[in-house]
């Protein structure tokens, strides 16, 4: 009987690694047509996992039980890629900020041109259409092209605010923009102003009813007849712009910036 051949075995036989774990929930998923935010909401109520398109398709969000795990939900949004694939193309209104993409823009349409030969951004008619021509890299495209909407609209609303401060008689104490969804614009009671900068994107005298809206908080800090009265003395055409950010609101979410 032959005695037997020793055999070396290497150490990840004898201790195999273990499979990498995904613990970690992902704040972007990665589509097709560009990533999208994923934002997670924990409920002590909820018995099982749901996943649904935030407003505008502009990402996703998954209420979960407490006790889920963060591996257990980031395997949840992998198994439902397909899911938010075709919903997100299929959601009217969708669109990625890339070159060649059209935004609305003050009430108009504004096309996006990647200009990497220029380092400043600048707005420009080229065949009676209204470009922005964007400057920098291209890496950079999507991150320039909002700077450019957040100070586009800072103008706008500050103008704005300043007009209707003046009416009532009291100066806002700071503002600030935000890329919010649950509100386009907010007041403190010490008369501290939050917009969401995608207001640029809406018509002028919805951008103007948005600033009277939070203005008119600085006298009344509630939504009583008192306000509403205040509110439609600094801007007598707020029923349309009311209404205009009810209908359409959910079209500027939808412009997909999340790549800045």
């Amino acid at each position: 009987m032959l005695p037997p051949i020793p055999v070396r075995l290497p150490m990840s036989f004898l201790f195999p690694r273990a499979k990498p774990r995904v613990s970690a929930i992902p704040e972007r998923l990665d589509l097709a047509g560009g990533p999208v935010a994923v934002t997670v909401r924990r409920n002590p109520r909820a018995k099982r996992m749901i996943l649904r398109l935030a407003p505008g398709a502009s990402g996703v969000v998954v209420t979960a039980p407490r006790q889920v795990s963060g591996r257990a939900i980031a395997e949840f949004l992998e198994r439902h890629r397909g899911w938010v694939e075709e919903r997100v193309a299929r959601a009217p209104g969708h669109v990625v900020v890339a070159d060649g993409a059209t935004i609305p823009f003050r009430g108009g349409t504004l096309r996006l041109v990647s200009a990497p030969e220029r380092r400043a951004s600048r707005f420009e008619t080229v065949d009676g259409e209204a470009c922005l021509m964007v400057g920098g890299a291209p890496e950079h495209f999507v991150r320039r092209v909002v700077d450019t909407l957040k100070r586009e609209a800072r103008q706008d609303l500050q103008a704005a605010v300043d007009r209707h401060a003046a009416t009532v008689g009291l100066r806002p104490r700071s503002m600030a923009l935000k890329d919010t969804r649950s509100r386009w614009g907010s007041c403190t009671i010490d008369r501290r102003l939050a917009f969401s900068w995608r207001i640029v994107m809406a018509p002028p005298e919805v951008l103007d009813y948005l600033a009277a809206h939070e203005v008119a908080h600085f006298r009344e800090m509630n939504h009583g007849a008192s306000f509403w009265a205040l509110c439609r003395e600094l801007c007598p055409g707020m029923d349309h712009g009311r209404d205009w950010l009810k209908r359409h609101g959910a079209g500027l979410h939808a412009i997909d910036c999340s790549g800045a």
